[in-house]
Formats: C-alpha cells, structure tokens, sequence
C-alpha cells in the first residue's frame, strides 16, 4: 500500500472521525487507513472495522496499547506525582503522544505521506497531535478535518447519507466524552456553566458518594520502585490493577473532579473529570514517598512534580526536556518501594497505613515512649547554632528599627 496518497487517520469510531474517512476519500481524493488506537473504556470500539469500511476507508488497524499506555505513559506520571494544577491526572494528555507515535508509525507502516485526527481548532489536543507529529516526522502533512471545517453534526449525518453511509447515530448526549483507562473527562452542555452542578447523569464511572456501600473497604497496594505492581497481595498486570481499583474505586465514588483548568491555547474550561485508579494510585503514592525521600527531595520533587504535569499538558512528550526531568524522576524512586494501606470511604480514598522497604521513618526517634533513642540534650545547641544567622542580623540591623508597639486606643465610652 504505497500509493502517493495514502493517509492514516487516528479514528476512534464516532460521529468526526467517521465522517473525516468519507471527506478524505471523496473531498480530498485520499486512501484512507483506519488506525484505531484501544486505551481502554471506549464505547465505540465493538464497531470500529464495521463503520470505518463503511465510511470508505481501505484498511483498519486496530492496536490493543492499553498496557504500553500505563506502562510507559500513565505509571511514569504516576511515579512523578504530576497532576495538572493539583486536579487533573491528565488521563487524555497522557494518551496522545503515545497514539502519534502509534500514528506515524503506521504511516512510515503503509507509505502514508500525510496523518489525520479529529480534533477542533480550539482544544489543547490538536497541539498534542501537531507537537508530537512533527516532531517525530516532519515530512509527513496533517490534516485536521473537523479544525478546518468545522461541520455541524446535522451536515456530517447528511454528508455521510449522500454517500451512501447511513448510520443510526442516534441522540448526541449532552456531553462531549473522552475517556481511556487512566480516567474519564466530560465538558460541553450544562457544564459550561460553572455555578451550576453537574447533574448525575454526567457521571458514569462512579457512584453519588451518599449512594457509596456503608461500611468502607480497604485496599492494600504495593509499590515497586514507584510503580504499582500488586493489590491486596496479588501481583498484577497493569491492566488488571488499574481496571480493578476503577472499579472498587467508582463503587464509593472516588475520583470525581470538578474543575476550571487553563487550557494550553488560552481559554478557561470546566472540565469534569473520573479518575478513581488515579486518585488512588496518587495518593498512596504520595504517602511511600513521605517516608522514603527526604525532606529536600520531597521539597524539590513538588517543583518538578508541577513542571512535569505541564509538560505533558502543553504535549511537549517528545522533548530534551522530559527525558532530563524523568531522569530526575528515576532516581527519585529508587527506594520508593512498599506497601500502603487505603480506605475508600464515600468518595475518599484515606490513606490509614504505609510500611517501605527502606523507610527514613525510625519509630525510635519519633516515639515519646520507652526506647526513645533521641538525645534530647543536643536540642540545646542545636538551637543556638540554628537561631546564630537570625541573632547576627537582629543586632546589625533590625533592634535599632524596630518601632514601639502600637497602642491600640480604647473606644470612648458612651
């Protein structure tokens, strides 16, 4: 399949996508190649081939990547602590650099000379695909049908129909979705509207907290040099791991974010995220770090905890930038290994327990009971060398400055 015009289209199986494969074809005089990337949680995926065929395109691919999604996308995230201004575990930003990787690989594949995807002109993943695509291939063209057209739903349906594909879309639901197995985003609709609350039915994955089992659940999870690798004793694969805590997860209604996030090309959106394996897997995370880095790392670790969600957020994956920081991250990890104890809790997931491997925590420091280890009487000097620089500077400099007390005057009496 090396004809000049050859094209990969990233095609999820919905309404754009479906309708990008005919515009290709008939507008654009393309040869269309279907390449469905599975993250995991897709509606659409039982009937990927039939409407990519449908629509025109000569050839589907279908690529089972949810274990290299996890593996090297979502657990380095993890291990790196990056949450998108403290709220989003950037399940969809985590998701495009490894589907075009997956993209122009096809192309390189079948002798494509241009790419496609389905995003809009004002969203943060057309950057994502554009960045990376280019930075991976620059002689490959992108073609982004639904930024440069901007169809109607209506005028894709009928489009479709005069070409003789008639599929039963069915009722557009009030929310634009996106979702793998690292979580699950919903926007548009009422949720544009940031007083209002989202209603239930913007919610799939988990439960109304109120409506969470009464009596909690505990979850035990291991770690391994950062990376989770076991649940309750039973080691894992990262699939299994992560679709089993979504599930324990969403029955207690863990995981839900509400949130108005700075979008990459300028704008403020409320965004509302399910992310139950993720909030999870971060927080009991966070808690085997608090006991196997220092005090310093764990300063430094916040810094570039936030530089590296945004790194991934502004897609820039394939950059000097991110090798150097996950470098860093690497390091910091490897005593990061152990057991923490989680308790789901009507929409909490509580840390109530961690054991490491190689803990920093010393019980016979800590404790105030027999076998306290600590010298109490080094405090004393400690305290004097400690205070020295403030001392030093109060004599030089403040003592002389520093005004009276203000008098604060008594209301006068009536």
């Amino acid at each position: 399949m090396t004809e000049e015009k050859t094209l990969v289209l990233a095609y999820s199986g919905g309404l754009d996508t479906t309708w990008a494969i005919a515009w290709l074809t008939h507008d654009r005089g393309y040869r269309v190649v279907a390449l469905n990337i599975d993250l995991g949680r897709s509606r659409e995926q039982p009937v990927i081939e039939s409407r990519a065929m449908a629509a025109g395109a000569v050839a589907v691919r279908i690529v089972d990547a949810r274990d290299e999604f996890l593996r090297y996308f979502a657990f380095p995230a993890l291990a790196a602590g990056a949450v998108y201004q403290d709220a989003y575990p950037l399940a969809t930003a985590l998701a495009r650099p490894l589907m075009a990787k997956l993209l122009v690989d096809a192309a390189h594949e079948v002798g494509a000379v241009a790419v496609a995807h389905g995003c809009t002109g004002k969203g943060n993943d057309q950057v994502r695909f554009d960045v990376a695509i280019k930075t991976l291939d620059p002689s490959l063209t992108i073609i982004a049908p639904t930024r440069e057209l901007a169809m109607p739903r209506e005028a894709q349906i009928e489009y479709l129909r005069a070409h003789g594909v008639d599929i039963p879309w069915g009722e557009k639901g009030p929310f634009s979705i996106d979702e793998n197995l690292w979580g699950r985003s919903a926007e548009a609709g009422v949720l544009e509207d940031p007083w209002q609350e989202p209603p239930p039915e913007a919610y799939e994955w988990t439960r109304d907290p109120s409506q969470a089992p009464p009596e909690p659940r505990y979850l035990e999870i291991r770690f391994e040099r950062g990376i989770p690798v076991a649940l309750d004793g039973r080691v894992l694969p990262p699939v299994e791991l992560v679709e089993t805590l979504n599930t324990l997860g969403g029955e207690y209604g863990v995981g839900r974010i509400d949130h108005i996030e700075d979008r990459l090309v300028g704008i403020k959106s409320r965004e509302l995220y399910e992310a139950p394996a993720a909030v999870i897997l971060h927080t009991a995370h966070r808690a085997l770090e608090s006991m196997t880095l220092s005090k310093q790392q764990l300063k430094l670790k916040r810094y570039i905890a936030q530089e590296y969600a945004e790194l991934i957020y502004n897609g820039l994956w394939f950059t000097a930038h991110h090798q150097d920081i996950a470098a860093y991250v690497a390091s910091t990890q490897r005593y990061v290994t152990g057991t923490v104890r989680v308790k789901l809790d009507r929409g909490q997931a509580i840390v109530v327990g961690r054991q490491a491997d190689r803990s920093l925590y010393d019980r016979s420091l800590a404790t105030y009971d027999r076998g306290d280890r600590f010298d109490q009487s080094a405090a004393v000097g400690f305290i004097t060398i400690w205070g020295l620089q403030a001392r030093v500077q109060a004599r030089a400099q403040l003592l002389g400055d520093i005004p009276e007390p203000l008098k604060i005057a008594k209301p006068e009496e009536s």
